[in-house]
């Protein structure tokens, strides 16, 4: 596989997964409601999406695109540090933003997240005795909230969000131009909808267990 497939895959994994993030994120605001109907609606939906057998096809392929997308970026990255090493050391790079410098060092904090995120949830909602709410659904809510009543959960899930909210600045204008999906004289919208898109994800993500800290 050369570069350039390489590239293509890490792109169109990339977008699809910033694309559940919009999924996944609009599922989450259930949490800003009141604590019961937070409970009944947060639970309902986690059922709905454990026992649909479409969402459960989408599922694989977003495990599938995670692991795709991780050993892709670091076989580039790799790739990218032995083939500097080929030219004399300039100062080029110093003109390029921190974050586009720092792609690798973002994606594995993103990664170690990730890594706790399904231990913490997926994986105790899955194979975890967590119980039964009023409705008869798995009490995943009760879950979150006693998670994120810790003050470390919150802090590591903080810094999570800001090295995921760097990594879609570049990633998504990056991956968009890798397909060939624009236009150049629309350089600044893609650029535009990148950072506004960035930050209403990753702020309401770490607005989330700063709410249920504050309020439970």
């Amino acid at each position: 596989m050369n570069t350039l497939t390489r590239k293509i895959l890490m792109a169109s994994t990339g977008l699809f997964l910033s694309f559940f993030l919009l999924i996944h994120f609009l599922g989450n605001t259930q949490l800003f409601l009141d604590e019961q109907t937070a409970q009944h609606n947060f639970n309902a939906y986690s059922h709905f999406l454990s026992g649909n057998a479409l969402i459960k096809v989408v599922s694989y392929v977003l495990y599938l695109s995670i692991i795709a997308h991780a050993v892709y970026a670091l076989i580039i990255t790799i790739q990218n540090k032995k083939s500097s090493g080929k030219y004399k050391k300039d100062n080029r790079g110093r003109a390029s933003k921190w974050y586009k410098r720092n792609m690798g060092i973002l994606g594995t904090i993103i990664l170690l997240f990730l890594v706790m995120h399904f231990q913490n949830f997926w994986y105790v909602y899955k194979f975890g005795d967590i119980g039964l709410d009023p409705a008869g659904n798995k009490d995943l809510y009760t879950v979150v909230v006693t998670a994120f009543q810790q003050l470390w959960i919150v802090i590591v899930y903080v810094i999570a969000m800001i090295a995921l909210f760097y990594h879609l600045i570049h990633g998504l204008s990056s991956g968009i131009r890798t397909l060939g999906l624009f236009h150049p004289k629309y350089v600044r919208w893609v650029a535009f909808f990148g950072i506004a898109y960035s930050v209403i994800i990753c702020v309401g993500f770490a607005l989330m267990p700063i709410y249920i800290y504050i309020t439970h």
